[in-house]
């Protein structure tokens, strides 16, 4: 929706936020990966226009805080900014409350602005355009198209000049293309785009999460990750996103009984594989030949028994690999000193040609 004419802004001075693309929403994106880097700028960049914005990302991103960022980097960053979550309002009352209700005095109804009215001057954020009901999406069309709005029992026509920036959780484009979503309203939304990546696509980012919730939760208390915990949370593939991570630090900071919060304190499904591996070897204190010997038959059944296969993932030798299999059953050369302690985990520039280390 563009600025409406007559409705002049003040343009961003020349080294302020909005021109040079600097400053952060108090609370807002955090991350220093690459991904972010390049949200950040393009961010910048779709601030400063008056186009319609639309947001894409799956649920937990932080699509909220990316239209908050860009209504703060926007000349309209002294206006309001307003949000409806289009998924939370029964079909009925979306009229009404996105364009507001006319006074009736015979009836006693009360009249309200809507939300457009609140945003006027300001940024309208509609989470969730997607479950907007046909009919909705409709209305939301023509208001568009011609900046007014009506209220429900009313008959005056109110001009707003509110910048609409719209997220959703699915594909825009192929709900239109499937006649879920309608198309010419699809394109009015998508003036511009913005794609805020998951988690699983910036885990470099997640230590600087942890820390920024450590610090909203730990109230006093000086908490820290283990090396374990770290890596098990780096492994995990994060379908909740940023919002599943904050609720774990926040259930691990509630329930930490000393200064570090270790392997054991994160959830089963968090651990995964990790804590399948490493949890059992701690507890029974088993040496690094019998974690890796557990450690390598886990792979190999995930190769579902191809050991060429588990030797490749694993960037051992196949008689490496043997070795390992045949510690604890007690067959010949399983233990001893002179057995095998190869690493697993070692580099791949470290196995030349596939000859084996083991003795």
């Amino acid at each position: 929706m563009s600025v409406a004419p007559g409705l002049p802004h003040t343009a961003a001075p020349e080294g302020s936020p909005v021109a040079s693309g600097a400053g952060l929403v108090p609370g807002g994106l955090i991350g220093s990966s690459p991904a972010m880097r390049r949200l950040r700028e393009h961010i910048a960049r779709v601030a400063t226009t008056s186009f319609t914005v639309l947001i894409e990302g799956e649920s937990g991103t932080g699509k909220e805080l990316v239209a908050r960022q860009i209504h703060a980097l926007s000349p309209r960053r002294l206006g309001p900014f307003v949000a409806v979550n289009c998924a939370a309002i029964v079909d009925s009352l979306l009229e009404a409350e996105l364009f507001g209700i006319e006074d009736r005095t015979a009836t006693g109804v009360r009249g309200r602005r809507g939300k457009f009215e609140h945003a006027h001057g300001g940024t309208l954020f509609l989470d969730e355009v997607s479950d907007l009901a046909p009919a909705a999406q409709a209305k939301l069309l023509r208001v568009i198209q011609d900046p007014t709005v009506e209220r429900v029992g009313g008959h005056a026509s109110r001009r707003v000049d509110a910048r609409i920036v719209v997220a959703t959780n699915r594909c825009l484009r192929g709900l239109a293309a499937r006649g879920v979503f309608r198309e010419d309203l699809y394109y009015r939304l998508s003036g511009l785009e913005v794609h805020v990546p998951p988690l699983r696509d910036r885990r470099e980012d997640i230590a600087e999460l942890v820390q920024h919730f450590l610090a909203r939760y730990q109230a006093g208390r000086s908490l820290a990750l283990t090396r374990a915990a770290d890596e098990a949370l780096r492994a995990y593939n994060w379908p909740g996103n940023v919002r599943e991570l904050e609720r774990l630090v926040e259930g691990a900071v509630a329930l930490a009984g000393s200064d570090g919060i270790g392997l054991e304190d994160l959830p089963a499904a968090v651990r995964g594989d990790y804590g399948e591996v490493l949890l059992p070897s701690l507890s029974r204190d088993e040496t690094m030949r019998a974690w890796g010997s557990r450690y390598a038959r886990l792979v190999l059944e995930r190769c579902a028994g191809n050991k060429r296969l588990a030797c490749r993932v694993l960037d051992i030798s196949y008689h490496t690999l043997q070795a390992y299999l045949r510690y604890g059953t007690g067959q010949v050369g399983c233990a001893g000193p002179a057995a095998s302690a190869e690493p697993l985990l070692r580099g791949r520039h470290a196995q030349g040609a596939g000859v084996s280390t083991t003795a």
